[in-house]
């Protein structure tokens, strides 16, 4: 078989990056004397490696992740300890498999959104999550728009396409009943399917500021809690603690 002809197969195939370096590899695998097994389980990861990083770079670009807050840049000594404690295990992403919520309160600057930024990237990069971020009055936003056009459900399945989707600052911004209504709906069709974030400047027993209503206010909560990691970010502003900050943290 003629170079061009198998370049046609590995086109057809998709295999884009074995066709790009198949002559390279086999005139190497000439000079080195390699086996048929080497030689394809190379042009196999070289596959595999390169598709790989597609998809990662892929998912981060889908994200709408903060720039900058990663873990790398997370100072992880002024955290509050349950936080410290509680990374290695959430980084190992068995909270997203059992469709659990991670819930962080805690007053501005005590580096919530951060921390679930940063563990939004290593979600990406551990475990090809798919994941989302959204400030609350964009999300809210969005669903109304969304329900005024009468395609709510399909937004929200599109929505549940993603595997973690973390919502920030619900609560920082007050709004109307007819918004908190769609976040509800928003809330309720995801329970106990896909892994929500979620950091609140507010506690619990503030949060009919939120939701208007005493009885929605109570199933959210219950809704989101049944099955949910807290984190309480109660030890003051990060930037304050940290002096003059190196990266921003929110």
């Amino acid at each position: 078989m003629s170079t061009d002809s198998l370049s046609l197969l590995l086109k057809s195939f998709n295999l884009s990056t074995m066709r790009g370096i198949y002559v390279e590899t086999v005139n190497r695998a000439e000079r080195e004397n390699w086996g048929y097994l080497k030689f394809l389980k190379y042009l196999c990861e070289s596959e595999h490696q390169t598709r790989h990083e597609r998809k990662i770079k892929r998912l981060l670009s889908r994200s709408k992740l903060p720039e900058g807050k990663t873990l790398a840049a997370l100072e992880e000594s002024l955290l509050p300890s349950k936080c410290r404690r509680m990374l290695p295990s959430l980084l190992d992403g068995g909270f997203v498999e059992r469709s659990e919520n991670i819930l962080a309160f805690g007053l501005p600057g005590g580096g919530k959104t951060h921390f679930l930024a940063a563990l939004g990237f290593e979600l990406i990069l551990r475990h090809q999550h798919n994941v989302f971020f959204t400030p609350t009055y964009k999300l809210v936003q969005d669903l109304l728009v969304a329900k005024k056009n009468l395609e709510l459900s399909e937004r929200i399945r599109k929505y549940n396409s993603y595997d973690v989707i973390i919502i920030d600052d619900i609560g920082y911004v007050q709004h109307s009943r007819e918004e908190m209504e769609v976040l509800f709906t928003f809330l309720a069709e995801r329970y106990e399917r896909k892994s929500l974030m979620i950091s609140s400047n507010l506690v619990f027993s503030e949060w009919d500021k939120i939701f208007k209503d005493p009885m929605t206010t109570m199933a959210a909560i219950d809704r989101l809690v049944h099955h949910s990691i807290i984190l309480e970010f109660n030890e003051g502003s990060v930037r304050e603690r940290s002096g003059p900050p190196t990266c921003t943290i929110a």
